[in-house]
């Protein structure tokens, strides 16, 4: 902190921000939602979305405790009811730096007042991002609470989509789907077969008129990228359910591995009945991983 000419405190807005490095790449994280800011080759290439504001402020916003939209984004929890926003606070709070290097760093929250005002559950919640010949983001959620603990989890990164010529996903194994489609109330509302035929998925912005393609049990772990000369690998641990999203012309594609999804329209029932959720017993702690992968 810098004092200004009024004598208040001004953050130092480079605080914010932790940069990591390798022989391959460099990357800079926000500690505000210990989100991925700038994924860079050391050629200077940027392989992550830059955030224009003009069409989608994000990059890689890390989802949890919910991942999705809520019925009135609201929750049931032993009679009680909680306001919790799409997917949920992390991606708006600032995470502690608690262990960093040259080439990597672990970012912590944990619940405290204003958290349990809308969460009622003692968690922390650890992002460790370690940079090589890919960059590697680990997740660690403990229930530090006396009981279980419900919560969904999820990864949420804008990669570059050049928008020259022809796009593709390649799935590492045969998908079945279906794809799960939101109604205007961010809900689960229908299913609708999965376009292709379950290893290749053609990128085109008709796919996502209806906002997010959400595949749940995917039998991927993995999958390829390839847009142009963008090509990139993108694998994941512990996350079953996958989402994938774009604006209309927008040059980002969000390849988003999750651990939970929105509410099924109708849903009524207690947090603990919610489709994918995960429940942590006492003294527990679940992991998952993502690695991006340039080629």
């Amino acid at each position: 902190m810098r004092l200004g000419r009024t004598g208040t405190r001004v953050r130092d807005r480079s605080m914010d921000f932790i940069w990591l490095g390798s022989d391959r790449f460099d990357c800079c994280i926000n500690t505000f939602g210990a989100e991925l800011h700038r994924l860079t080759g050391k050629d200077g290439r940027e392989w992550l979305w830059d955030g224009n504001a003009a069409q989608w402020s994000g990059r890689a916003p890390i989802l949890f405790p919910i991942v999705g939209m809520l019925a009135g984004e609201t929750f049931l929890w032993e009679g009680q009811t909680y306001q919790l926003e799409k997917h949920g606070f992390a991606r708006r709070r600032r995470f502690e730096l608690v262990e960093r290097d040259a080439a990597s760093a672990t970012l912590r929250l944990k619940a405290d007042k204003a958290t349990r005002l809308v969460y009622p559950f003692d968690f922390e919640l650890d992002l460790r991002f370690a940079l090589g010949e890919a960059l590697t983001v680990a997740a660690t959620v403990r229930n530090r609470g006396d009981g279980a603990m419900p919560f969904s989890f999820g990864f949420h990164p804008a990669l570059r989509w050049p928008r020259d010529g022809a796009a593709r996903l390649l799935f590492n194994k045969q998908e079945s789907g279906p794809v799960s489609r939101i109604d205007g109330q961010g809900l689960l509302a229908r299913q609708e077969p999965l376009p292709g035929d379950g290893c290749e998925l053609l990128l085109d912005d008709a796919l996502f008129v209806d906002d997010a393609m959400i595949v749940r049990d995917v039998a991927s772990r993995g999958l390829r990228f390839e847009a142009g000369d963008a090509h990139v690998n993108l694998s994941w641990s512990n996350l079953p359910d996958l989402g994938l999203w774009t604006k209309p012309r927008a040059p980002f594609l969000c390849i988003e591995p999750w651990a939970g999804f929105n509410d099924p329209a109708g849903f009524a029932g207690d947090l603990s009945e919610k489709p994918g959720i995960v429940m942590l017993a006492p003294a527990s702690e679940w992991s998952a991983s993502m690695t991006i992968a340039p080629l």
